[in-house]
């Protein structure tokens, strides 16, 4: 018997026939389904310190429980003390039952444990379906152990989805569980 996380049977179970009687979609291949998460994280101090890169790097693997990529900078900036192709960042793109696994730890854990949450700000897609939010503390995650951490740092997390317009996308995120800011208009 395989495993199938917890929110894709949710999604498959009652998501999608709740998508299909809001948005009227004729078929259900129709409805909008996420297609990846993106997971990444600029290092400013990398110019500086080597070793910042490799524990950013070694971060995201345990958050994200696949191998973090390192990103190079594309061309040298002198004001910066920038050369081409030093490593200016990490990034993991998550699919599948990974993807699923890490939304569910960033709904029921990570989001959670933010000092002061009210909710996400439901003003960040980007016209086409997709998704950003920005993550201040890497401490949130419960992989991540406070003791060994010599510095908080911040990422960028992209919900990549095939709805076509943000209202679609957006009622498929609260669905799946993504605690949104409530509206005062």
């Amino acid at each position: 018997m395989s495993y199938t996380p917890r929110l894709k049977t949710k999604y498959k179970e009652e998501i999608v026939p709740a998508l299909v009687e809001q948005f009227q979609y004729k078929s259900i291949m129709q409805v909008p389904r996420i297609v990846k998460i993106c997971i990444n994280r600029g290092l400013g101090d990398a110019t500086a310190d080597k070793k910042v890169v490799d524990t950013a790097l070694e971060e995201m693997t345990l958050i994200a429980g696949q191998k973090a990529v390192p990103t190079k900078a594309r061309k040298s900036i002198s004001n910066f003390k920038l050369r081409e192709d030093m490593v200016i960042g990490a990034r993991v793109t998550l699919r599948d039952e990974k993807m699923w696994e890490f939304l569910d730890r960033l709904i029921t854990v990570a989001l959670p444990r933010v000092r002061d949450f009210r909710g996400i700000n439901d003003k960040s897609f980007d016209g086409r379906g997709n998704y950003s939010m920005g993550v201040t503390e890497q401490i949130i995650f419960p992989e991540i152990d406070i003791d060994k951490i010599n510095k908080i740092s911040g990422m960028d997390i992209n919900f990549v989805t095939t709805a076509r317009t943000d209202e679609e996308a957006l009622t498929l995120l609260k669905l799946i569980g993504l605690p949104f800011k409530n509206q005062r208009n």
